[in-house]
């Protein structure tokens, strides 16, 4: 296990800091991503920011950066489905960035999970 934090894990770390505070601190802004079949949409969106502040906490600690790299791309998995469904949505409107800004995001889950199975591999 390397002790030095590569640059793209300590971005994902970073990364996970900010969207899981804006979870707690503004959740409705991730209320587009929820597909209706997902039970109480506010605590899972609540959930999931405890999540990532947990995954970010973990990646930047060497004792626990193998699990929370694993646990970051198992992570960024399950709510793919939700990104997909935002970008699907936004198609709909009439705003042009944000039917940009929904399709851009949907190929940087790649490398996000790419930098968490590094951390999990150490």
């Amino acid at each position: 296990m390397t002790r030095t934090l590569p640059r793209d894990v300590a971005l994902l770390a970073g990364i996970f800091t900010v969207s899981g505070t804006v979870h707690l601190v503004n959740p409705d802004v991730f209320r587009p991503l929820m597909p209706s079949w997902v039970p109480k949409h506010r605590e899972v969106i609540l959930g999931s920011g405890v999540a990532e502040l947990a995954c970010a906490a973990g990646l930047v600690l060497p004792a626990t950066r193998r699990p929370a790299g694993l646990a970051s791309a198992v992570l960024l998995a399950a709510v793919f489905p939700g990104n997909v469904k935002m970008a699907v949505d936004a198609q709909r409107t009439r705003s042009t960035a944000y039917k940009a800004a929904t399709l851009a995001r949907l190929p940087l889950q790649l490398p996000m999970i790419r930098s968490a199975l590094k951390a999990y591999r150490g």
